[in-house]
């Protein structure tokens, strides 16, 4: 038998999947953040002269838009046939005149109305080095101690810790040991107190010399028991002192209201960033509405000069080519960001109904809720639901969360349905809030306790969820 080698021609069907760069544009879109998609649409603005952006055109809501396109459902059909076809822009606005709300034109609006924003209310923060040097410049008249004390500040952490040794100051400003550490002394006086410290034990030492109260006893605590006092062993400190153990308690409490970062309550020299909600989340009666928030997403819209110039192109073929393609990028990316708008609302509005308890009662009823519920729920893929809520966030009543915090696993309750972990931990903390301080309940006690309310999980597993709250263990929240 002999087989025969040659060339055919056939014709076959196959289904691949083409990633076209319209659809990757709009898989990023939908995975921006507000701050991305911002930042994305002014490269946008800067690359395509066609593109213009503007204020919201009147009653561009959600419910608007949700009527329009339903006025919109024979002629979206129509045009589906020809998605893929360029479109003759010429004839297109022609005919269609931007009634679609997506890309209206600009209207006019009052100069004098200003839109508000958030540089209108943000105030400027005085930073640790500032509040310093303030205070340095009334402490000394030598130059020599100022500009000592200005290089010790400016060595110092975000914490108020010094971060170089009196040697290394010592060698960089040529300025004797003992004056540096005269200056250091100066620098100790200051507010906040604890500012200028080596380590915690000389920054609690410093905070308790500017109250008054630093005792012999108090200073052998923090010097000698320190390690003792973080873990709770009262007892071995009170043995090894011959002190009461209720007197250990009391010096305890004073010592564990000291801040020990006495630094951290001034501004850092970090840009501070704002979160800017995606989607609203209001009561109406006994239901819930989401919006999303329209200011959070940038309007553009198509310039009109370009629109009367691809009408007097007719004659340039490579100038109606180059502005036709500009016209298609302009509405896709139009259409993208409207569509993002779209999908982030539906996967919204699906979690927001799978989670009604949360929001009428608390974080305690937040259920367990996984990407492939919304999925089926919305009728999208598990990856467009995880893009559309990567890094966006929700205003509710309850507060502002990333929509991440409502996906979240956990066990089953004794009726079959899902408990959260979220809603475990809740019930955790207010377990040891309500405790007796003198008889805190161990972690077996709360295995038991969370069973009679029907959740039944492991020790471990509370010990687990206990260190992520960074809750104490029981023998280290015990008072004497």
């Amino acid at each position: 038998m002999s087989m025969r080698l040659g060339y055919d021609l056939t014709i076959e069907q196959t289904q691949k999947l083409v990633m076209t760069p319209e659809l990757i544009q709009a898989i990023q879109i939908l995975q921006f953040n507000t701050q991305e998609l911002d930042s994305y649409v002014q490269e946008q603005l800067l690359t395509n002269p066609v593109l213009e952006q503007g204020a919201s055109a009147p009653g561009d809501s959600q419910e608007h838009r949700e009527q329009e396109s339903e006025g919109r459902e024979e002629t979206s059909a129509s045009e589906k046939n020809d998605h893929d076809s360029e479109i003759d822009w010429k004839e297109y606005l022609k005919d269609r005149q931007y009634d679609d709300i997506s890309y209206r034109q600009w209207e006019y609006k009052d100069p004098e109305e200003k839109e508000n924003s958030y540089e209108q209310y943000t105030t400027y923060d005085v930073t640790l080095p500032e509040h310093l040097m303030f205070q340095l410049q009334f402490a000394s008249h030598k130059k020599g101690c100022r500009n000592v004390g200005r290089y010790i500040i400016e060595s110092l952490d975000e914490n108020g810790y010094m971060t170089l040794t009196v040697e290394e100051i010592s060698k960089v400003t040529g300025v004797p040991e003992d004056k540096i550490e005269e200056v250091l002394d100066i620098i100790h006086t200051f507010d906040p107190a604890g500012v200028g410290a080596r380590d915690l034990r000389e920054c609690l030492l410093i905070q308790m010399e500017h109250q008054g109260m630093l005792t012999d006893e108090y200073e052998t605590v923090i010097n000698e028991h320190l390690e003792d006092l973080a873990a709770n062993r009262l007892g071995a400190i009170s043995k090894s002192m011959g002190i009461p153990v209720k007197e250990i308690q009391e010096m305890a409490d004073v010592i564990k209201s000291l801040e020990p970062k006495p630094g951290r309550q001034f501004a850092t020299q970090t840009d501070t960033r704002y979160i800017v909600p995606d989607v609203l989340v209001e009561r109406v009666d006994d239901d819930y509405v989401v919006t999303v928030n329209d200011s959070s997403t940038p309007h553009l819209m198509v310039s009109s000069y370009y629109e009367k110039l691809l009408g007097e192109a007719e004659k340039d073929s490579n100038l109606s080519k180059y502005l036709t393609d500009r016209l298609n990028s302009a509405v896709w990316l139009i259409k993208s960001i409207d569509q993002r708008k779209q999908t982030i609302y539906n996967v919204v509005k699906a979690v927001v109904k799978y989670q009604k308890e949360f929001f009428d009662k608390g974080s305690k009823y937040l259920r367990t809720l996984t990407l492939k519920q919304i999925a089926e729920e919305v009728g999208i893929h598990e990856s467009t639901v995880s893009r559309s809520i990567n890094g966006k966030y929700l205003q509710s009543p309850m507060g502002v969360f990333e929509i991440k915090y409502f996906f979240s696993g956990g066990v089953a309750g004794d009726q079959g349905e899902g408990i959260s972990s979220k809603s475990i931990k809740s019930f955790i903390k207010e377990i040891v809030d309500s405790e007796d301080p003198k008889s805190p309940h161990s972690d077996q006690d709360m295995v038991k306790m969370l069973k009679d309310k029907g959740i039944d999980i492991s020790r471990r597993t509370v010990a687990k969820y206990r260190d992520e709250m960074n809750i104490l263990s029981s023998s280290k929240r015990r008072r004497y």
